[in-house]
């Protein structure tokens, strides 16, 4: 698998889909710190919550290939500013979490991704287990 680095706002599902990518039991855990788990890396949604933080990305995703940034379909609003993924200097993909939420709206959320850099985007839902394996492939 190619080294990944994600990104996005508190809540919106990174470490869930890390669980399900490695086929680990869904349990709800905080990510308070840069995690490492095998060949992804699970960030902080402070990271992209605080400009400040941004050098730390910066710095996280030095030995990464890819920058997968995560968006909840379900949200009304983007952390990530326009061209947010081209500080990375990298493969950026679109991970849309939460699809099979009610209330999801994924046309926003592929709006949201393509502005902020996203080159592909995939449909996610860790809890039913859709688009994952699109995702593996695409990552391995």
């Amino acid at each position: 698998m190619k080294k990944t680095m994600l990104v996005g706002k508190t809540g919106c599902g990174k470490t869930t889909l890390i669980q399900a990518i490695q086929g680990r039991t869904i349990t709800y855990k905080k990510t308070q710190a840069v995690s490492f788990c095998d060949d992804i890396i699970d960030t902080p949604g402070e990271f992209v919550e605080n400009r400040r933080f941004y050098s730390a990305l910066m710095a996280t995703s030095t030995p990464c290939e890819i920058i997968g940034l995560i968006q909840d379909a379900t949200a009304s609003h983007s952390i990530f500013p326009p061209k947010f993924g081209s500080m990375f200097n990298k493969p950026i993909i679109g991970v849309i979490s939460k699809t099979d939420r009610e209330g999801c709206n994924i046309e926003r959320a592929e709006k949201f991704l393509k502005w902020a850099g996203a080159q592909e985007i995939f449909l996610t839902s860790s809890i039913d287990n859709i688009g994952i394996k699109p995702l593996l492939e695409h990552l391995s």
